[in-house]
């Protein structure tokens, strides 16, 4: 019971790394909760100009969930404590304790925690998120639909019970962090990369 709560305290603590404060701070840029969308995942790194600045911090929030789960594999969890590591780091980067739990919207940590349950998988939002954002240049419709997408494809892969509840769970975080998104999209004021 102690190593259970001990292992998902680190997950939480680990998710609460900001790689967008972090990168931008080592990087002399804006702190991207002052800017944009006051958001710290990538999309809003993205808006200081810096694309490297962007794809570090896009990398460090993907593979900072895809090592926690790949070495909480080796631990021997069940499939709840499984479960309760991957949400735990999600909502740790959503919820940083470190930055007065104002984090991102957990779109690439969701996708570092499939990375390291199904590459399969995580490759298949990965092409819809390009395929939508290709189209009509949101990333948050990308990330909207990717993350609807994630249960869907998850149940036609015959994925086992726990792994699809914690989808369905990743799934619902997701929108929940972009209902500010989805009411900007509806009145046609969201903020897009069109040319």
């Amino acid at each position: 019971m102690i190593n259970q709560i001990l292992i998902i305290t680190i997950a939480y603590l680990i998710g609460s790394l900001s790689f967008g404060i972090i990168v931008s701070k080592l990087l002399n840029l804006s702190d991207p909760r002052t800017i944009g969308s006051k958001n710290t995942g990538a999309t809003n790194v993205m808006r200081t100009g810096n694309k490297l600045a962007a794809i570090l911090t896009l990398l460090g929030d993907i593979f900072k969930a895809t090592i926690v789960v790949k070495i909480s594999f080796f631990f021997g969890l069940n499939d709840l404590e499984m479960m309760q590591v991957c949400l735990a780091i999600l909502i740790g980067h959503t919820y940083p304790i470190y930055y007065k739990f104002k984090g991102g919207k957990g779109v690439a940590t969701a996708l570092g925690i499939l990375l390291a349950i199904n590459w399969i998988l995580a490759l298949s939002i990965i092409f819809i998120w390009i395929g939508i954002f290709s189209i009509w240049r949101y990333s948050s419709l990308a990330a909207i639909i990717a993350a609807l997408s994630l249960p869907i494809i998850s149940y036609f892969l015959n994925e086992i019970s726990y792994i699809f509840i914690t989808y369905i769970l990743i799934t619902a975080l997701i929108i929940f962090n972009h209902r500010g998104n989805i009411r900007n999209l509806i009145k046609g004021i969201e903020p897009s990369f069109k040319k």
